[in-house]
């Protein structure tokens, strides 16, 4: 089972930038889809960005589309999640996820190992 850990969460004005980073520990990072999911108190998980094993295909909901951006370094076995003009409405913890999956990735269900969160704060 791959480990997952996340970093790069914290205090930031709304505005500003934050870059999370996901470490997996498993020798087949390359064969794995990558997700990351946030989850504000009192709501669900939401689905957040998607990338492919080979980082060909990505998705995004509306709400962060041309604000935040995924990518991967296979050869660093971690995925990331740069997230620009952060807004108060972005405070969640984050969430990184791993899925041999490759349809459905912005599916909570396609994931089989997660993280164990990290916090982002946009303050007003």
């Amino acid at each position: 089972q791959v480990q997952l850990v996340e970093t790069g969460g914290g205090l930031v004005q709304a505005g500003g930038s934050l870059r999370l980073s996901c470490a997996a520990s498993t020798l087949t990072f390359s064969s794995y889809s990558m997700g990351w999911f946030r989850q504000a108190p009192g709501k669900e998980r939401e689905f957040v960005a998607a990338i492919s094993w080979s980082g060909g295909r990505i998705y995004y909901p509306d709400s962060v589309k041309g604000r935040f951006t995924i990518s991967r370094d296979n050869a660093k076995n971690t995925v990331y999640l740069q997230m620009d003009s952060l807004k108060p409405e972005d405070t969640a913890v984050y969430y990184c996820a791993a899925s041999y999956s490759r349809m459905n990735l912005v599916e909570r269900k396609q994931y089989t190992a997660w993280g164990q969160g990290t916090q982002v704060t946009v303050s007003s």
